[in-house]
């Protein structure tokens, strides 16, 4: 499981022109299942994002999780994180997660993060071309990988 984290002033994700989701201040989450992953996967990365010290305290240092400042956390599935861009021109996907597979572990993660961290949490459409809005904060960006 691969994720890519930005903290936001706020962020949101529409499908055909129409919003689905909006965070105000908070986390972005990318995330891309891979294939084999499974509950212990899903466990230890929504254990780093809801613990991730990366807002600032009253001396100005990352010192403060998503849920003690009261943000909120917005999950976007992006099964391109997982591409394979060693051979030719053309990004390989084989080691991202079937379909199925992929939706299903990305459920259990927005509400494994949820959980952990307390926050209100939206999501995009598995599945969906999204378009999401961005306001990074910093800009600030983390990369998460449960293989490394």
């Amino acid at each position: 499981m691969r994720a890519v984290v930005q903290r936001v002033s706020g962020a949101s994700v529409s499908v055909d022109g129409r919003e689905v989701s909006r965070i105000g201040r908070g986390l972005l989450v990318f995330l891309g299942v891979a294939a084999g992953d499974g509950p212990e996967e899903t466990s230890y990365v929504a254990g780093k994002i809801a613990g991730m010290r990366v807002f600032p305290d009253a001396d100005g240092k990352m010192n403060l999780s998503v849920g003690v400042v009261g943000g909120e956390i917005l999950v976007v599935s992006q099964f391109t994180l997982l591409a394979d861009l060693h051979r030719g021109r053309r990004p390989s996907f084989t080691a991202a997660a079937p379909p199925a597979d992929g939706e299903r572990i990305y459920k259990d993660f927005v509400s494994e993060v949820a959980r952990r961290s307390g926050c209100r949490t939206g999501t995009g459409v598995f599945g969906a071309n999204l378009q999401v809005m961005i306001a990074n904060d910093g800009p600030v960006t983390f990369v998460l990988d449960s293989r490394e």
